[in-house]
């Protein structure tokens, strides 16, 4: 029999798709099981919408066999079937769905699920095999029909026998060569395992003979007398997949110990979730949803290793394992399953077209999640304490992403640790807590909370009564700088070189007496040279000697995240300012060496700013040199 040609654009697309579009071959068998999970809907349909067609619901099935001496993989279903005029429409011309046709046709009828849309997916089945044959009957005709094709060449059809109405879609695999390991998809286990990964919810039971095994009596028996047994095995007819997913069953018949073990099997986490959020959404957008909020963050969680993402699902086959598109970065530790009908896909279904109905299923989930966080946070303390300590850092990643466009959405839920309640407090409750008068939100950087406390530029602050969030994460300031201020209040870093907390006659005679010493100033700054930009008398200090502040926005705390990446990163340098405090003795040894000895006043100069940097936990440049200077002292 002469082969029939494919159309020209079919040819040449069927070349593309088996070589360009299907990235993971092993989304061939999905594909045909939703053709046939396509073709048990229609006649379904037909079933319930005309009385002369007796066929029950029941007896409906998909069913997978294998014959690994043959090499191949059969899909029969018993659904409505083809002929030939189907097979040269549907088989015959790519990109020609006859299940988007009869979509369209239902589209009065919005419970009736198609999945196939784009008439490409039957093609995938050349992606493993080199030859597909597919038998069919269509329901209620006499005469069975046999397509046949070795890939672009060619197909042709011709009358078969078949003892029932349905289609056989059976795929000879290709023989394994130097690049690619075909032989995998004629084993059981294998095919079992991309049935529960792919179409575990295909609404219609997958039927496989799977062996069974049990120790059965022999009908002998031992020295003993006792019967003698042995393992002996079977093939049982077994259904493979669930059918109807978790997320698609009433609220009220699923318990959260259901919801547990789903997300432990279906995650892998042997802890169970923080919490869980179900989606039933109708509208512009139809989807349901179960997302989970993890107790604690996977072991890669914040390295470049992890993938984030939802399972996507379209009428219950899974389309993509890590879909990022619909969940938002900043809660890139959510885990779950979406499922839409409505998600528009390419003709693989392997990538996503960026459209509105993306974005609002996106933004949705997105103030569904912070919602849930919110209300967690307000209701049960501790709980929410365990979640921040694993997933608090991405909030705050997520609030310096984008510049700052989540702020808005992000900042409730953050927390910091208070100077004065020495525990984790929010934004909110700093800024209530703030005693009148008060006009900025403090803050102290360090590599922990006691160091940030020890910091001398915090006695200021502290002597006017105000409480200090310490700061002890690389990105707290990032964020702090991206988000500038809290309801109004502006953050300021106790670091920084004025903050403004004088009255105007503390600042009148604090101005008169960094005047008055000037001179000696200009020596400290002399003898520094450029590794200060500015020597002043503190208006922070009240105990301590020394400390050093920054002018600019770098501060000393980002000098060091900077200093510990590769690359020209590492010369990025905060402007150092050397604050003294004029009442303390070492000021007045200062004074003293600089009218007696000079060489003395260099030395207690460098030692004044050796001390500043061991206060603010920045490295010497040369310690060996440091101590012979204290020595010199003796």
């Amino acid at each position: 029999m002469a082969k029939k040609q494919f159309k020209a654009e079919s040819k040449q697309l069927l070349d593309i798709m088996i070589n360009s579009i299907y990235t993971h071959r092993e989304i061939f068998l999905r594909e045909i099981i939703s053709n046939a999970s396509d073709a048990i809907d229609k006649l379904h349909y037909k079933a319930m919408t005309e009385s002369d067609v007796p066929v029950a619901r029941e007896d409906l099935r998909i069913t997978v066999s294998l014959d690994p001496e043959a090499r191949t993989v059969t899909v029969s279903d018993n659904g409505i079937g083809m002929n030939k005029d189907d097979m040269d429409a549907n088989l015959g011309v790519i990109a020609h769905s006859g299940s988007l046709d009869f979509k369209k046709s239902m589209e009065e009828h919005p419970d009736v699920d198609i999945i196939g849309q784009f008439g490409v997916g039957f093609y995938s089945a050349f992606l493993v095999a080199d030859k597909v044959t597919v038998v069919s009957k269509k329901y209620g005709e006499d005469v069975a029909y046999k397509w046949e094709s070795e890939g672009v060449d060619g197909y042709t059809i011709k009358e078969t026998e078949k003892d029932s109405w349905g289609t056989d879609v059976i795929m000879h695999i290709k023989p394994d060569d130097e690049m690619d390991d075909y032989d995998q998809y004629t084993d059981s286990y294998t095919i079992q395992d991309l049935i529960k990964k792919y179409s575990d919810y295909v609404r219609w039971p997958i039927h496989m003979m799977l062996e069974k095994g049990a120790m059965e009596e022999t009908g002998e028996t031992d020295e003993e007398g006792k019967p003698k047994k042995e393992w002996k095995t079977h093939l049982e007819d077994t259904v493979i997949n669930s059918m109807v997913p978790i997320w698609q069953r009433p609220k009220e018949e699923v318990t959260d110990e259901d919801c547990n073990k789903f997300y432990r099997e279906k995650f892998h986490d042997y802890e169970e979730p923080l919490t869980v959020l179900r989606v039933n959404a109708e509208g512009s957008v139809t989807y349901r949803a179960m997302i989970f909020i993890p107790k604690v963050a996977p072991y890669n969680f914040y390295s470049r290793d992890f993938e984030p993402g939802l399972q996507l699902y379209s009428n219950g086959v899974l389309i993509m394992d890590k879909c990022k598109d619909i969940l938002p970065e900043c809660f890139r530790f959510a885990r779950g399953v979406v499922d839409s009908p409505d998600i528009p896909l390419n003709i693989s279904r392997e990538m996503l077209q960026h459209d509105r109905q993306l974005t609002t299923i996106k933004n949705n989930l997105e103030k569904k999640i912070k919602n849930e966080l919110a209300k967690i946070l307000e209701e049960d303390r501790e709980k929410y304490l365990g979640f921040y300590k694993n997933f608090g850092p991405q909030l705050k990643y997520g609030v310096v992403d984008g510049y700052g466009a989540k702020a808005d959405l992000l900042k409730d839920l953050l927390l910091f640790h208070s100077y004065d309640k020495d525990s984790l407090v929010t934004l909110k409750e700093y800024r209530d807590a703030m005693p009148e008068g008060q006009e900025k939100i403090y803050y102290a950087s360090a590599e922990s909370i006691t160091r940030a406390k020890q910091l001398p530029q915090t006695e200021q602050v502290r002597d006017k009564g105000y409480d200090i969030l310490c700061f002890t994460e690389e990105v707290d300031e990032f964020l702090v700088r991206t988000m500038r201020n809290y309801d109004g209040k502006e953050f300021c870093d106790v670091s920084s070189a004025d903050l403004d907390l004088e009255s105007e006659e503390e600042k009148k005679e604090a101005d008169e007496k960094e005047e008055s010493e000037k001179e000696i100033l200009d020596f400290v700054k002399e003898s520094l040279g450029d590794k200060v930009s500015a020597v002043k008398l503190s208006r922070k200090l009240k105990t301590h000697a020394v400390c050093l502040t920054t002018e600019g926005d770098v501060s000393l705390e980002m000098e060091k995240y900077f200093a510990s990446l590769p690359g020209d990163e590492q010369n990025v340098k905060a402007r150092r300012v050397l604050e003294i405090n004029a009442s303390h003795p070492a000021f007045e040894a200062l004074k003293k060496a600089y009218a007696e000895d000079k060489e003395r006043a260099k030395d207690l100069c460098d030692i004044m700013y050796a001390q500043a940097l061991l206060i603010a936990g920045m490295p010497m440049d040369d310690v060996v040199a440091y101590s012979e200077r204290v020595f010199k002292l003796f």
